[in-house]
């Protein structure tokens, strides 16, 4: 007679510290958790009079008929204002190598207007006229479609009017408060 496999076990009805269970209200240690999660990165951009970019990593694919993508933003970024307001919008997912780019855009004292735009070589996107950097590894503009309430964040949900996907390199990573870069072969031996 063989032995029947033992089910999940259940978590204990009540954990401790020592189970490294942690206050959800915690700021600091939800913002750790959350991080180990890793993501890709972009910079979303609005032209018009005012032209601004932001470095965002909640950014994902949410359907292919229509094709959507969301990006959330703090309500209190500057960017929040652009985009409620804004006709389009473009996405640049960033490719390993474009740290500094990442960085410029994150960096809450860069210039306003064009003169944000001096990290990297931009360009008008075809379609909506918003700045998408050159270089990056996908391009997508995108016309508002949908927000949502997403507590301290909006939900932005755009339709994709228009796409670009270079290859030759990885996507720039961020996981654990830190940019990364995948192991050499690593990517291949995952697939």
């Amino acid at each position: 007679m063989s032995a029947r496999p033992a089910g999940p076990r259940p978590l204990p009805d009540a954990p401790g510290p020592a189970d490294g269970v942690t206050d959800v209200r915690d700021p600091a240690h939800l913002r750790r958790a959350f991080g180990a999660f890793a993501t890709g990165i972009t910079v979303v951009t609005a032209g018009g009079p005012a032209p601004r970019g932001m470095t965002a990593n909640s950014f994902t694919t949410v359907s292919l008929d229509p094709p959507l993508v969301l990006v959330c933003v703090n309500r209190e970024a500057v960017m929040h204002q652009v985009l409620t307001e804004a006709g389009h919008f473009g996405v640049s997912l960033l490719g390993a190598g474009q740290e500094s780019v990442a960085r410029h855009f994150a960096d809450r004292s860069r210039p306003a207007g064009l003169g944000q735009f001096t990290e990297g070589t931009w360009r008008p996107g075809p379609v909506t006229g918003a700045p998408l950097l050159a270089d990056a590894l996908a391009h997508f503009e995108c016309a508002p479609w949908r927000q949502y309430d997403g507590g301290d964040h909006t939900v932005f949900l755009g339709e994709v009017l228009a796409m670009r996907r270079r290859g030759g390199r990885d996507a720039l990573l961020y996981v654990d408060g830190r940019f990364r870069a995948l192991a050499p072969g690593r990517a291949e031996a995952a697939a």
